[in-house]
């Protein structure tokens, strides 16, 4: 299937339909900042999500789509992205239960606009807890940001990611699977984790 172009204050972003038949969910997922939906783990959640009779969307965002490396602002992404699934969900994916997610960068996005997408569940992969530390600054995080999603949510974590790893809490399970941020070592296990909670979600 040819992807879809839409249109959005960024410019225009491009999305790849991965229909499952007799779809009982959808769930639209982003890429991570400097690489694209052909990312293994991308690759292995949108697999394993069609064998449970989801429907897929991989979005790419504007700036990806015309050829810059560097990712807009988070002002930016987040419109984009908002602008993307408003549009899904009124036409390829309209009247299907929702999930959003992706990786690293894309999952943030995710978790920033949960709200505004109407999601009920976030699925992140590789998800960037602890941004580099800079010298003359003390540690940070980005939990916050994942301690704002009040529907359900599971970030699959490299054990050995150089970002840190995300403890549990009451609306959020954590796989921690084997490999690094890149999270191309076990990418079974990612199938694995992504079935069992995707089932829970819509009924298997």
């Amino acid at each position: 299937m040819a992807p879809t172009r839409i249109q959005t204050d960024s410019g225009t972003a491009r999305v790849h339909l991965r229909p499952a038949p007799e779809a009982r969910g959808a769930l639209v997922l982003g890429h991570g900042a400097g690489g694209g939906i052909e990312a293994p783990d991308l690759v292995a959640t949108a697999d394993a999500a069609i064998a449970e009779g989801i429907s897929v969307a991989l979005v790419e965002q504007p700036y990806r789509v015309a050829g810059r490396r560097s990712p807009a602002s988070a002002k930016q992404l987040d419109a984009a992205w908002i602008a993307v699934v408003s549009r899904l969900r009124a036409n390829e994916l309209e009247d299907l239960p929702l999930i959003v997610g992706g990786r690293s960068l894309g999952a943030r996005v995710a978790c920033r606009t949960v709200e505004a997408t109407g999601a009920m569940a976030v699925l992140c992969l590789a998800y960037p807890l602890e941004p580099p530390r800079r010298k003359d600054k003390p540690p940070q995080t980005r939990l916050p940001e994942l301690e704002a999603v009040n529907v359900p949510m599971l970030v699959v974590q490299g054990k050995s990611d150089r970002f840190g790893m995300p403890r549990e809490g009451p609306n959020r399970q954590v796989a921690a699977v084997r490999g690094d941020h890149g999270l191309k070592a076990d990418t079974d296990a990612i199938r694995v984790a992504v079935a069992s909670w995707l089932r829970d979600r819509v009924g298997g």
